[in-house]
């Protein structure tokens, strides 16, 4: 079984090809340099190359301020891209994985997202990535679709590293504590995904990591497990003038994933306890 991974430098599909290494694919991984999947000629030439089983796209436009004034740039990846991959993806008959997000939802449910809520998205990063939910399940059946939230792991490109870099260059750090969702460890994505897929499930799936909670409890979280003093302070999400609106509360259910995979989903917490551990590791190194 031969895998592609898109995306390849992303802090997502750097995770993949470590883990992978484990597992008995061939797998390929390939940057936007590469592969860019916005490109359909591009896209059927990979496929043609690497002819893959699976396609793992971790290929995404995610600058969420950014995507208010460029949501072209954020539609070619996030929705044609999609279209794209789910394409060739079709015509090869391989299964194509793909991840969205909770920003899909515009956060006033007041309780747990399913995946039976009707998407109402308020930023053009969201709409960006419906639309490449939409034209994925238009394309094809072969797939797996998973929303992840608030995804953390190796690298310069999450919460946690910012929050750490904020942390040693100042004492006091003000947090937003009215935006309420999951944190999700990548390590926890690629287990449930590489069991989801060798289970042969199919479909839609919130996949994060259990409980949930706020921009500022995961900083409290966060700081006293670093075992430093910082004073964290509160504040709301206008302190900090943004073009863009966040859903209040976004946090999503991952229990239909839970039973089809008959796994119990580590909390927030076991993830961040984990990503501690491996990044003083790193440093010991």
């Amino acid at each position: 079984m031969k895998i592609l991974i898109t995306g390849a430098n992303g802090q997502l599909a750097r995770e993949f090809q470590k883990a992978l290494e484990n597992y008995e694919y061939t797998v390929g991984a390939l940057d936007k340099e590469s592969l860019d999947i916005s490109d359909l000629n591009v896209v059927i030439e990979a496929f043609s190359k690497y002819n893959p089983d699976i396609i793992l796209n971790c290929a995404a436009y995610n600058f969420v301020d950014k995507a208010e004034k460029d949501f072209d740039t954020a539609y070619k990846v996030n929705a044609a891209g999609v279209r794209n991959l789910a394409v060739a993806c079709k015509k090869n008959n391989a299964l194509l994985v793909h991840y969205s997000t909770d920003y899909i939802f515009n956060g006033t449910k007041e309780d747990f997202y399913t995946e039976e809520d009707e998407p109402d998205p308020i930023n053009n990063y969201g709409k960006s990535k419906l639309m490449g939910e939409k034209i994925l399940t238009e394309e094809t059946d072969n797939f797996l679709l998973f929303r992840v939230s608030w995804v953390f792991g190796e690298g310069k490109q999450n919460f946690l590293y910012k929050l750490s870099e904020l942390a040693r260059k100042n004492m006091v750090l003000k947090i937003v504590c009215d935006q309420t969702s999951v944190p999700t460890f990548t390590k926890d994505i690629i287990t449930l995904t590489m069991l989801a897929i060798e289970k042969g499930l199919r479909g839609v799936y919130h996949l994060t990591n259990s409980g949930y909670v706020t921009r500022y409890e995961v900083a409290r979280y966060f700081i006293d497990r670093l075992g430093l003093d910082n004073l964290i302070l509160p504040v709301n999400s206008d302190y900090f003038p943004s073009p863009v609106k966040r859903p209040y509360f976004s946090a999503m259910s991952n229990h239909k994933l839970s039973r089809a995979l008959g796994v119990n989903i580590p909390d927030w917490r076991i993830g961040i306890d984990r990503y501690i551990e491996e990044m003083f590791k790193q440093e010991e190194i």
